[in-house]
């Protein structure tokens, strides 16, 4: 296997982006990649972009994308006003799961984060996606709180 790299995702990577994304069967049920991209996509890229501290992460085996995260620093009171950091949106190509790149993405992240002077780093993960719970355990996360979401 050649050489991961980990590096910011660009508005021409958007496009493999969200077909990660999509690659999944809960994804594909809550995505929609097209050609063209839908617009919404390029926007909301935009604006994580402006915002700043709220990034996407690519890696790359050569000039593939096959994996991707958003990562984002998060200022807050709680915690003595401590900085943490939120892993979002992991994805793995399906032709390349198994060879680590997950695990190379999180590290990049968690790295990141401890650059950035966070004091913790958290995620969610649907219930239904027991492998992924098996995985972030083995990199050392906890399920120490009961997440709760509500659409809107």
């Amino acid at each position: 296997m050649s050489a991961i790299a980990i590096r910011l995702a660009t508005t021409a990577d958007l496009p493999a982006v969200v077909r990660l994304l999509a690659d999944d069967s809960l994804g594909a049920t809550r995505e929609r990649y097209a050609d063209p991209l839908p617009d919404e996509y390029t926007r909301a890229f935009a604006a994580m972009q402006a915002q700043g501290g709220n990034d996407v992460l690519v890696a790359t085996l050569g000039d593939d994308i096959v994996g991707c995260l958003q990562l984002t620093i998060i200022p807050g009171l709680s915690r003595f006003g401590a900085l943490r950091g939120q892993i979002e949106g992991v994805r793995v190509s399906s032709a390349h799961r198994g060879q680590r790149i997950g695990e190379a993405m999180v590290q990049h992240a968690i790295d990141r984060c401890r650059e950035a002077g966070c004091s913790l780093v958290q995620l969610t993960s649907d219930v239904t996606r027991v492998d992924a719970r098996r995985f972030y355990e083995r990199l050392g996360f906890e399920a120490t709180h009961a997440g709760m979401k509500r659409k809107l």
